[in-house]
């Protein structure tokens, strides 16, 4: 199923980009600067390419954590219900060892009797 899906997803994609690659070698003058004078040092030459597959890099970073961001609440409260199973967990075998009774066997046991 490995082997598939890299050459299903993997493959097409390097295709992909290398086909791009070699199609946008030009040169092109990135400027952070808001007045659009090109004599400041806010500019830099890259080729297109670099610059496309940097701003998708850091699309998917930027993604990634906003989805991580977004999760949180669905983590806390997975965390929450964890420690409150454990806690009812803990009450229900004090309370099974108040009333006189074994504890509950585990399937393992409960199947070899």
């Amino acid at each position: 199923m490995r082997r598939f899906l890299f050459f299903v997803v993997v493959v097409p994609l390097a295709i992909i980009a290398v086909a791009l690659s070699v199609a946008n070698r030009q040169t092109v003058t990135v400027s952070l600067d808001p007045s659009g004078t090109l004599a400041s040092g806010w500019t830099v030459a890259l080729p297109l390419y670099v610059l496309l597959f940097t701003v998708l890099a850091v699309g998917v970073v930027i993604g990634g954590i906003a989805a991580w961001l977004g999760q949180s609440k669905w983590r806390y409260t997975a965390r929450a219900e964890r420690t409150n199973t454990q806690r009812l967990r803990r009450e229900v075998e004090r309370m099974r060892e108040l009333a006189g009774r074994p504890t509950m066997p585990s399937t393992f046991e409960r199947d070899a009797a």
